[in-house]
């Protein structure tokens, strides 16, 4: 093995999981913070989490409440062009 070419290697590298788990593994970073961990990921959990940072799952419910005709708070462009424009046919429809 050459010297001086190979990172410093922490045999006692604390892993921190954004869930609060904590655990001690061996890495060439003194520290390192994760998102999801065994503790927390759903295939060893069993329960099934959703990561929505695009808010897709909100925006999806929200045509689906439009086309019923239900008002959501936080509705997105579609749905909310979709009850206005039945709401331009039931006003129409009335006359």
């Amino acid at each position: 093995m050459k010297k001086g070419i190979h990172p410093k290697y922490y045999t006692e590298a604390k892993v921190a999981c954004v869930c609060g788990n904590t655990f001690v593994t061996g890495s060439t970073s003194p520290e390192l913070k994760v998102e999801i961990c065994s503790a927390c990921h759903p295939f060893y959990t069993g329960k099934q989490k959703l990561f929505d940072a695009a808010r897709r799952v909100e925006k999806f419910q929200a045509k689906v409440a439009a086309k019923k005709g239900k008002v959501v708070k936080h509705a997105s462009k579609t749905a909310k062009r979709a009850t206005k424009a039945k709401t331009k046919a039931d006003k129409k429809s009335s006359k």
